[in-house]
């Protein structure tokens, strides 16, 4: 399959997956596995992961204007409580994240890890869609939703297949929030945290490259990035609606079958 090829579908996945309660980085691991593309290329390198993951968080900003515009209006008390909020989650993602990287924590590249995560996750989403069922939920991020999508994002990084907004929204849910201000708060978090973590990581790679790591295809690497912002605007518009009148039970089906799939005929 030729590399154009190659980049264009794991553009397309990492758009549609990134901000899906699916786990962008575990289906990147799959489709990788699936397509068979060797550990060397390029197109499995950290700078290709990364650059494209924040193209995917890069589109969905124009899908918040309304609630960024409202953070910039600081003489307002909603406006400070929100952004308090955001600083909050953000600031225990961050130093959880920092304490991780002291540690050398580095995730696997095994695809087993991942695909129990996505059977585990897909269970725990069921169970507390079935807890929370018929309950009005309050339509306000409290603190305690704040600090526990801060702490929900560390569980992300940590584990494969977790999904870095799955277990934000489906935590914020347990703890008290509606379904549809648990996903906007969640992505409200994820760009400045996704966006922080990508510079960071693009900083370490370009300055302290990996010994023998193949060269930057800046062709393949703007092809993806275009196609990974395209297909997240698309994704996140559609799950900002599907929200509104639909649990994440369906998410939890499709992750207990892609993970026993994965299981099955991936090794």
């Amino acid at each position: 399959m030729p590399i154009w090829l190659l980049a264009i579908i794991l553009g397309f996945v990492e758009g549609l997956t990134e901000f899906l309660p699916v786990s962008s980085t575990g289906h990147l691991l799959i489709a990788e596995h699936l397509l068979k593309i060797d550990p060397n290329s390029f197109l499995r390198s950290d700078i290709f992961n990364i650059v494209i993951q924040v193209g995917a968080v890069l589109a969905v900003i124009p899908l918040f204007r309304d609630r960024l515009t409202m953070l910039t209006k600081l003489r307002e008390p909603a406006s400070q409580q929100l952004l308090a909020k955001i600083v909050v989650a953000f600031g225990i993602t961050a130093v959880g994240g920092i304490i991780m990287k002291k540690l050398h924590f580095k995730l696997p590249e095994e695809i087993q890890p991942v695909a129990w995560a996505l059977i585990i996750g897909g269970v725990v989403f069921i169970a507390i869609e079935a807890l929370v069922r018929g309950k009005n939920l309050p339509d306000e991020i409290s603190w305690p939703v704040a600090i526990t999508i801060g702490l929900a994002q560390l569980i992300a990084a940590g584990f494969p297949g977790a999904s870095r907004s799955g277990s934000t929204i489906i935590l914020a849910l347990l703890v008290g929030a509606s379904r549809v201000r648990a996903t906007e708060f969640s992505f409200l978090v994820g760009i400045p945290t996704m966006l922080a973590a990508g510079a960071k990581q693009t900083m370490d790679a370009l300055h302290h490259p990996v010994p023998n790591a193949p060269p930057i295809d800046w062709g393949m690497l703007i092809l993806a990035s275009v196609v990974a912002i395209i297909v997240s605007f698309i994704a996140v518009k559609w799950l900002l609606r599907y929200v509104q009148s639909h649990t994440f039970i369906g998410f939890g089906i499709y992750r207990i079958i892609a993970g026993v799939l994965v299981l099955l005929f991936l090794r």
